[in-house]
């Protein structure tokens, strides 16, 4: 199951399941679902889109909520919990004056640019270590998503025209 091609993950599945699931995966996301859903499965642009974005944001939405609980408990446990508290009250100081400057626009513009280690888990993340509310935070990961869903979108479709071009 976990092969180097990701159209072969959900090779049993509907092409529509297949673009949800890979838009599910922390190192494929948007990213790989949007070009697979489109150029390989050959599904309507509109359709890839939404399945992408949905698909990305369950996990964002799941991070968001559990991440919290698992810190309080983290922070409980005696072998580590100490130096967990310790480095994210660091990350937290040193980010504090700036998230509170460009604290939502940044996040929207870390989760939407489609490079490698951005997205909706990343964000989901980094919404926690600042401090972002839930319903602030999934707002603004969603807005990035739409972004990141929109280049790659467009990416896609340029770069699939060129190579039919071309050959």
């Amino acid at each position: 199951m976990f092969a180097i091609n990701p159209v072969q993950w959900f090779v049993s599945l509907p092409p529509e399941w297949a673009t949800f699931f890979i838009s599910m995966i922390p190192i494929t996301e948007i990213r790989a679902a949007i070009p697979i859903g489109i150029e390989v499965y050959g599904l309507p642009i509109w359709k890839v889109w939404i399945l992408a974005v949905i698909g990305d944001m369950i996990p964002a939405s799941i991070i968001l909520l559990l991440v919290p609980w698992f810190h309080k408990w983290a922070v409980k446990n005696r072998f580590f919990g100490r130096t967990l508290a310790k480095m994210l009250h660091r990350a937290e100081k040193k980010f504090a004056g700036k998230h509170a400057k460009y604290g939502a626009l940044g996040l929207v513009i870390f989760v939407g640019i489609p490079l490698p280690f951005t997205g909706s888990w990343t964000g989901s993340l980094a919404a926690f270590v600042f401090n972002i509310p839930y319903k602030k935070a999934i707002r603004l990961i969603f807005y990035g998503v739409c972004i990141a869903a929109t280049v790659i979108t467009l990416i896609t479709l340029f770069a699939g025209e060129a190579v039919r071009a071309i050959f």
